[in-house]
């Protein structure tokens, strides 16, 4: 590996960690980020001549160290922000161990998940500031531009300074909710970054490994990462789950997460995640009945209700019990949903193939052209596409 892959490798490595250590004493995330930033353009500039240190995360929390205290120092710093020593020092980063560098990533995602947090910038500050997404990655995610994002994220970051949210686990009163966010949080990486979703979901489960929970999103990240290279044919056309070869499935992945579901169970508090890490595992399994798998789906719609958790239900209602009982749900849901129901590509996909079984052409048509709307994929477009130019007529 040449020092420029090493700097790039040792930058998406090490961020969240780094980004943690140096923010948890003064609770000031744009000053970490800055510091890092600096480090990582040491890196870039001198390991190309002096070679690639032995350990990189130890070197670069050394250059951000120092970085930090030049700030802090410095004489235009004082005059112009009031400083306190007690809180604005770096002084917590003296004592650390650089070859040893301790992982505070769980009390960073916690700080991101703090009530005092709007909880709609939950998932995006975990993905900024944990696995160092940018504002225009996050905003394409959640269909907000980049600049608002952006915007957002540096008005949150700044309330984590004044209000002084501590970088600690809270007790357990306080830990549950807060956890949910994190785990939702993980959830939305997926798609932005299916690594590094895997690489989190283990994070945490090595963490926090008396959480049932935890073991559950990590099972069911695994589980659809084992099937993502299965999505696409060879000649790059889309291919649903229904129709991919298993052959093609991760059988690893799919290992590792039925072990993460076998602790999951012997920790004996079920949660949402682990009901969908169940339903993929049933599909992995090559025995998924339409019965067990809506058995499967009422208790995770009882969980966890929600718009694309009912979508789900609706389809495989439909395999279940016919196609009217699917189209009937699913337009029950619709009706409450309003405009997020209108604007939910996978609701109309299913309804267009719901009306397509119920042999009303015209109806499909006009669902299929929503759906295809709203698609950003282009193999599942043109997928679509081709659903809708085979319909039943």
């Amino acid at each position: 590996m040449d020092a420029l892959t090493a700097a790039a490798a040792a930058a998406r490595d090490w961020h969240g960690r780094l980004l943690a250590l140096l923010a948890s004493g003064s609770g000031d995330i744009p000053a970490a980020e800055d510091a890092l930033a600096d480090a990582y353009e040491a890196a870039v500039r001198t390991w190309p001549e002096r070679g690639v240190p032995g350990n990189p995360g130890g070197w670069l929390l050394t250059v951000a160290r120092n970085r930090l205290r030049d700030r802090w120092r410095a004489a235009e710093v004082r005059r112009t922000v009031a400083l306190d020593v007690e809180r604005d020092a770096p002084a917590h980063l003296d004592d650390v161990d650089v070859d040893a560098v301790p992982d505070r990533r769980l009390e960073l995602m916690l700080v991101c998940a703090h009530p005092a947090i709007d909880r709609a910038m939950h998932t995006p500050l975990i993905l900024n500031t944990v696995l160092g997404f940018t504002a225009e990655q996050i905003g394409r995610a959640f269909s907000v531009p980049a600049t608002t994002m952006a915007t957002r994220l540096v008005r949150v970051k700044k309330r984590i300074r004044t209000t002084g949210i501590p970088f600690r686990i809270p007790d357990r009163d306080g830990l549950p909710p807060r956890m949910a966010a994190v785990l939702e949080a993980v959830y939305g990486a997926y798609v932005i970054d299916r690594t590094e979703a895997l690489h989190l979901a283990g994070v945490l489960a090595a963490l926090v490994p008396d959480d049932p929970e935890v073991h559950g999103l990590a099972a069911l990240v695994q589980l659809s990462a084992a099937r993502a290279g299965a999505r696409t044919g060879v000649d790059g056309r889309f291919v649903p789950l229904g129709e991919q070869d298993p052959a093609r499935w991760d059988r690893g992945l799919i290992a590792r997460a039925h072990e993460h579901l076998r602790v999951a169970h012997g920790l004996g508090r079920l949660g949402r995640f682990q009901v969908e890490a169940a339903i993929q595992a049933l599909h992995c399994s090559g025995a998924a009945d339409a019965r067990t798998l809506l058995d499967l789906h009422l208790i995770l719609h009882a969980l966890a209700p929600s718009l694309g958790g009912g979508v789900a239900l609706a389809a495989v209602t439909a395999e279940a019990e016919g196609p009217a009982a699917g189209l009937a749900l699913l337009d029950d849901l619709l009706a409450g949903a309003g405009e997020a129901g209108e604007r939910f590509q996978p609701a109309r996909a299913t309804r267009a193939h719901l009306l397509d079984r119920l042999g009303r052409p015209a109806e499909a048509t006009a669902e299929y052209d929503l759906a295809i709307a709203l698609t950003r994929d282009d193999a599942e477009r043109e997928h679509l596409r081709e659903r809708r130019a085979v319909r039943r007529r």
